[in-house]
């Protein structure tokens, strides 16, 4: 795809239809790592990359009032967590039930709030949107997370971007407003429900369940003059975690985490040796297209309509 903004395409004029899983067993892999919309979802994350290098939170950028909107919406799921309460009545080991109860919510208002959120010449799309977004938080059934359920939250933003909702000068707000937003989201449901991690243990995510987050995040920190490893030093993850999504990351594993971080965060532990935050980048880059892209336990649960087809 030349540009986020790119609605040109006859898959992204309709008529919309609601997606349908695709990718049933391993052997559909091959064709949905050959497919436009896999080309597009890696094209998509890697340009959302490219926008924030050396851009911090509290950097310049345009944040368009459709930006404003999406992050309004996220605003809104947010206040159901205080509705919707943890059951104390059962042990807060596993994933705690009450997280179901804030998934059929978001179920039953996603069409009202796209509705809400749209220009009416894009009303049709809704059947379209709508199960990206719901899908984007977790799985109440499981009560789980993980890079599947954030690869979807893309998806729906790739979407948006395809039917003219978005637009090319909005993709460092994409990242630095709207996916930080939905990232601080998301921890917040992991930390009130316990989510479990999605897949054996979050093998899939750097830290159990993010990690466009950390992707995102080493772009903003190139041309930072500084070197990944101070991703290890608390004092300085502290003291910046509110302007680069990958210190904020770091932060939130040693909140939720004890013991030494080489053993709880391997990967991210050997990432603060490499000299460079671009090699970083690079290699975050290239390893999401083998590890969340081409792994089939995550894109299994993926649904493709006209938007993005396969």
């Amino acid at each position: 795809m030349e540009d986020i903004g790119d609605s040109t395409d006859e898959t992204s004029r309709g008529p919309y239809v609601t997606p349908q899983r695709r990718i049933l067993d391993p052997k559909d892999m091959s064709r949905w790592q050959r497919s436009s919309a896999c080309r597009e979802i890696t094209s998509f994350v890697e340009q959302l990359s490219r926008s924030v290098e050396g851009k911090p939170v509290s950097g310049d950028y345009s944040v368009s009032p459709h930006v404003q909107g999406i992050c309004r919406l996220l605003q809104n799921a947010e206040l159901w967590i205080g509705k919707y309460q943890p059951d104390t009545s059962e042990s807060s080991r596993f994933g705690n039930r009450a997280f179901r109860k804030w998934i059929a919510e978001l179920e039953q208002q996603t069409p009202q709030l796209l509705h809400d959120l749209l220009p009416s010449k894009h009303h049709n799309a809704v059947i379209e949107l709508a199960p990206y977004l719901t899908q984007a938080f977790g799985n109440g059934t499981r009560i789980d997370y993980g890079s599947g359920h954030e690869l979807s939250f893309a998806m729906w933003l790739l979407c948006l971007c395809k039917v003219g909702f978005l637009e090319p000068s909005d993709s460092a707000a994409i990242v630095l407003s709207v996916f930080r937003q939905y990232i601080s989201l998301c921890q917040k449901l992991q930390r009130t429900y316990n989510l479990e991690p999605a897949g054996s243990h979050g093998v899939w995510g750097l830290d159990d369940y993010q990690f466009l987050s950390f992707y995102f995040g080493s772009a903003q920190l190139i041309g930072s003059n500084t070197a990944p490893a101070v991703s290890l030093d608390m004092h300085f993850v502290s003291e910046h975690a509110s302007d680069y999504i990958y210190l904020q990351g770091i932060k939130f594993i040693t909140e939720m985490k004890r013991g030494p971080f080489f053993e709880h965060s391997r990967q991210l532990y050997d990432i603060s040796g490499v000299p460079r935050w671009e090699k970083v980048n690079q290699g975050l880059g290239k390893m999401y297209k083998v590890e969340v892209l081409g792994k089939f336990p995550v894109v299994q649960h993926l649904v493709f309509g006209k938007l993005l087809a396969l």
